[in-house]
């Protein structure tokens, strides 16, 4: 029987240097294709179980997999492989200034060595799903705080990976910027079948979506609510929606990767 967990914590704990673990025995399953919040206190642990997964810290003790792989003692070029798979989200949108928006989108697919006319493709349809085609050739620093994080979360999409996690993305947008960029998470989400885990404060943010949250509380990790089943997202997708179709530009570009993927 396949097996369709996609991020797997067994007895997980996790320090920095010797003090106090900052999460203690963390043990879950999260199934491929699940949207998750992810809450707690600042300071409670959100951001190191999110850099736990993308293998930028490894765990005191436990085991955690990915994809069905163990990654305690893999290789550098293992957890590269792995992190091929993964995109993150910042709240700060790390976007590097010296490129124009187009070129920080792109650069993840130039690092895995795409050809330059089928990056153009993804960017120009990427940049149109997010509403910023016109911005293409703009700095970043010239763009307000919700384009950019637009162009964040373009670049995340761009390499259509199978684990999105997004930490405090929406912590300095307006309500507006914010609930765009939660109906951009969900069409990924509903499209790529990308599994999601979002880091926030906000509980208006979960009371508006009602995901399954995981809460980090007390050095330990609970879940609230049940996984929603993907017809549940992709309703909720259509009701919130305004913005021009989505789907549509997920379509063009799983096609673009298809292309990509036989050249």
């Amino acid at each position: 029987m396949e097996d369709n967990t996609a991020i797997s914590f067994a007895n997980v704990g996790a320090r920095y240097d010797n003090s106090q673990e900052v999460l203690s025995d963390v043990s879950f399953n999260i199934s491929n294709g699940s949207f998750y919040f992810l809450s707690g206190a600042s300071g409670a642990g959100k951001t190191t179980l999110l850099r736990l997964i993308y293998q930028l810290h490894k765990p005191s003790r436990g085991q955690i997999k990915l994809f069905g792989k163990t990654t305690n003692d893999i290789s550098r070029d293992e957890i590269t492989n792995l992190r091929h798979k993964m995109a993150i989200v910042f709240q700060e949108y790390s976007l590097l200034s010296h490129l124009t928006v187009f070129d920080n989108i792109a650069l993840p697919l130039r690092v895995r060595g795409f050809p330059e006319a089928k990056i153009k493709k993804l960017v120009t349809k990427t940049l149109e799903w997010v509403g910023l085609g016109k911005y293409a050739d703009s700095n970043p620093k010239a763009l307000s705080g919700g384009q950019q994080q637009r162009v964040s979360v373009a670049r995340a999409i761009i390499i259509q990976p199978a684990i999105l996690l997004a930490d405090e993305p929406t912590g300095n947008l307006d309500d507006e910027n914010a609930s765009r960029l939660m109906e951009l998470f969900i069409q990924m989400n509903k499209m790529f079948g990308t599994t999601i885990i979002l880091a926030t404060h906000s509980q208006k943010l979960m009371d508006t979506y009602k995901f399954p949250v995981i809460h980090v509380e007390n050095h330990k990790v609970s879940f609230i609510g049940k996984a929603k089943e993907k017809k549940d997202t992709t309703e909720l997708a259509h009701k919130t929606w305004k913005g021009p179709k989505p789907q549509n530009y997920f379509s063009e570009l799983s096609k673009q990767f298809d292309e990509i993927g036989k050249a």
